[in-house]
């Protein structure tokens, strides 16, 4: 068996949790971060996906109304892939074994004597009520809790001992109970369960769209409610630890346009309950000469009484060919915007110049006049760039060597739908506008726009859309509460 197992890849069986990226478990995160093929199922959320190693192969094999997935069908997809891949990772919400009928998926994988491996994911049965600030067990009122699914085999009528149910004075919590609502109320009510006890109903548990709907048992039935949904009963339900849905942001569901790797900003609308949408609209790759410039350039570091940094990337990549940061010695360094001076900060090097806006105008506006002739500046920046900068030190006598660090390139997506979704679409610098463009063409027009400053709303104004608001601080702390300046005043109402 050993030696058959040999000739397969290995079959990961992975819980992504209810929805939010932050759920995850390390052990999934790792091998989706790894995985040559990714069998998902509907539930599983764009923020889990993102997660995935980008030259993975995605396959969506979710039930949905309108498009069933034979589970047979399933079981053989895996077995082929198994065949061809060495790391596969069927990705399902919640936990595999928690009605996911990863037992089924297990049990034809070792049929077909092929390894696999489950890793446990937060079940909705904890993580969504969790959300929704309803405690299933609390002293003096609930002991423990059952757990049933609401939905019946082939549509038929649910199959339970409901005076059981009813006698064990238990939390009763109900997974995909939403089509059954009706004859869940009455089934319990009939076994003598008082009409007036609390139920809580939470849809869409854990997102931007979380609604949590507070009843009795005698209303479930006509209560209007979408699904997923999961169903409370008993007086629990009754208690209100609401944390998610008291957070400034919660309800928006935003799309951020920064590269992977540069999360402050999506990190800091989440604390505030937004949920984020990351479509990185720019590539950031290495420089056409691989770096020879740059590399030839910090060799004569001593020669240059500055280095200019104009963002974060342009820092890394200098650092990172720069080794010994003994060899700086005297030269001082600028940044423009917090977000490069704190990468900067983040090597252990000091900061001598920051200018009041962050933006290239303001900087040659403030940056000092060279002290004597051929005073140099040394300016690593991405291929592609305003010559703003470069153009107005030369102007103030300042001889400046532009480096090539790095590269960039407009990424291609095939998500209208999901950014069609969403409330709000983000942008901190005109490429990344540029980059939304070219992807989503006139999209960029039909969704409220938040820009970080003034350059970048001009690049939305030049390709024919107008912001809808400009943050008065050109940071991302500046464009954070811009966000919830506009969410509160403007969105957060209508979504109560």
């Amino acid at each position: 068996m050993d030696n058959q197992r040999s000739k397969f890849g290995l079959v990961y069986l992975v819980g992504a949790g209810p929805g939010r990226k932050e759920l995850l478990t390390l052990r999934a995160l790792e091998v989706l971060s790894r995985a040559d093929v990714v069998v998902y199922d509907y539930l599983v959320s764009e923020s889990v996906l993102q997660l995935c190693h980008p030259s993975a192969v995605l396959i969506d094999v979710g039930k949905r109304p309108g498009k069933p997935t034979n589970q047979s069908d399933i079981n053989d997809l895996l077995v082929e892939l198994a065949s061809k891949h060495r790391c596969i990772v069927r990705l399902k919400g919640g936990d595999p074994f928690v009605f996911g009928r990863g037992g089924e998926e297990a049990d034809a994988l070792k049929a077909a004597e092929i390894g696999f491996e489950v890793v446990p994911g937060v079940s909705s049965v904890n993580g969504v009520p969790l959300f929704g600030g309803i405690s299933l067990t609390h002293r003096g009122i609930a002991q423990g809790y059952v757990v049933v699914t609401g939905h019946g085999r082939f549509g038929e009528p649910l199959k339970y001992d409901w005076d059981a149910l009813n006698r064990c004075g238990l939390t009763l919590v109900v997974l995909m109970g939403v089509a059954h609502r009706a004859e869940i109320s009455e089934e319990l009510r009939r076994v003598g369960m008082d009409p007036l006890t609390p139920v809580a109903v939470i849809s869409k548990g854990t997102t931007a769209s979380q609604r949590v709907i507070r009843t009795t048992l005698s209303e479930l039935g006509m209560l209007q409610v979408e699904s997923p949904a999961i169903i409370v009963v008993g007086s629990v339900a009754a208690l209100d630890f609401s944390w998610l849905d008291v957070r400034p942001l919660f309800g928006l569901k935003v799309v951020v346009t920064r590269a992977y790797g540069e999360d402050r900003l999506s990190h800091s609308l989440e604390e505030l309950g937004a949920e984020v949408v990351r479509l990185p609209m720019i590539s950031i790759s290495n420089p056409s000469d691989q770096g020879e410039s740059l590399q030839r350039a910090l060799g004569q570091i001593g020669s240059f009484s500055w280095i200019v940094f104009t963002s974060s990337t342009s820092v890394k990549r200098t650092f990172d060919a720069l080794g010994d940061l003994r060899r700086l010695g005297g030269v001082k360094i600028a940044a423009i915007g917090s977000g490069t001076k704190e990468t900067v900060l983040a090597h252990r090097v000091g900061v001598d110049f920051v200018p009041t806006k962050y933006v290239g105008e303001t900087f040659v506006d403030e940056f000092p006049a060279p002290s004597r002739a051929n005073d140099a500046i040394l300016l690593p920046r991405a291929k592609v760039a305003r010559d703003v900068v470069p153009l107005g030190l030369r102007n103030k006598g300042w001889k400046v060597d532009v480096v090539e660090a790095y590269e960039t390139s407009y990424m291609v997506y095939d998500k209208s739908d999901l950014v069609a979704k969403a409330d709000l679409v983000l942008f901190a610098s005109p490429s990344a506008v540029e980059g939304f463009y070219h992807c989503f063409g006139k999209m960029l027009g039909r969704l409220p726009i938040g820009v970080i400053g003034p350059i970048t709303a001009k690049k939305v104004e030049e390709l024919g859309a107008t912001p809808t608001f400009i943050s008065e601080r050109y940071n991302f702390p500046g464009l954070v509460d811009a966000t919830r300046l506009w969410w509160i005043d403007n969105c957060k109402s209508e979504t109560v």
